[in-house]
């Protein structure tokens, strides 16, 4: 119950004090009924942890990181959000938001 409170203030906190933990699962199914934010990317860091970035049709956006053995920690979260999906031809990312760019036909 703590963490959905805490996910709830999250975005009204100065960015010093954003520092939210919790367990992966918790937070996860605060993100999907709350905010309505689904898994859309992940990656790993450097030290090994998981980031996972949640995104939901508003535009609102999540960033998690969970460690090796620890807890998972918001990193980051806001609104606007611009998808990205895979364009069937190139290996590189397609901005979905904006016009689709002429293909080279060779």
């Amino acid at each position: 119950m703590l963490t959905v409170a805490a996910l709830t203030a999250f975005a009204s906190l100065p960015a010093q004090a954003q520092n939210v933990c919790g367990e992966r699962h918790t937070i996860v199914a605060a993100l999907e009924a709350g905010h309505h934010e689904q898994k859309t990317g992940t990656g790993l860091s450097g030290s090994g942890g998981v980031v996972e970035l949640f995104t939901g049709k508003s535009g609102s956006w999540t960033l998690l990181l969970t460690l090796p053995g620890g807890p998972t920690c918001l990193l980051g979260a806001g609104d606007a959000w611009e998808g990205w999906l895979p364009n069937g031809k190139s290996k590189g990312p397609q901005n979905t938001s904006l016009p689709a760019a002429p293909r080279d036909p060779t």
